[in-house]
């Protein structure tokens, strides 16, 4: 059986390469809202986007990060990392700027998001955690990489003890 996890990722640049990613099959995720779900979830405030996150993590088996150029940069991509840790919630990242977006095209790489999530005693989740960097020369080889990998990526998704 498919492990199922949350997936952590900038919704507006790689909402595209996510549902590649899902559409793989071989891990389960969350449902992957459209705009305008989306829309009508951010319209009703911070507190019920944070609502929707915490349930769609809850009883997952990981967090997995899709790393894209704008990753590092979200808000709410720190705060779910920054959740996870706390949770005890395993952590796993996976660069994903080699996959086609909706028009055909890929992206360059961004800054490792686990790198900008502090940790209370210093240092940073990165010191733990890195995102997997997914190989491939073009859009069709990243993605058979990505789905040989992600299984294994998941089952071996770093445990804070």
């Amino acid at each position: 059986m498919a492990k199922s996890v949350f997936y952590s990722f900038h919704y507006d640049n790689d909402w595209w390469r996510v549902n590649t990613i899902k559409s793989m099959g071989v891990i389960e995720g969350q449902p992957v809202l459209d705009s305008q779900d989306w829309e009508s979830v951010k319209r009703q405030g911070e507190d019920a986007i944070w609502a929707w996150i915490k349930r769609q993590m809850a009883g997952k088996d990981a967090v997995v990060v899709l790393v894209g150029s704008g990753t590092a940069s979200r808000p709410w991509v720190r705060r779910e990392i920054a959740y996870a840790w706390d949770n005890y919630i395993p952590l796993c990242g996976v660069r994903i700027h080699g996959l086609k977006n909706q028009n055909g095209q890929t992206d360059y790489s961004g800054t490792d998001p686990f790198s900008q999530v502090s940790l209370k005693g210093g240092g940073t989740i990165a010191d733990y955690v890195q995102p997997y960097n997914s190989n491939g020369r073009d859009s069709q080889a990243v993605y058979a990489d990505i789905k040989n990998t992600l299984p294994s990526l998941v089952a071996n998704a770093y445990v804070r003890s």
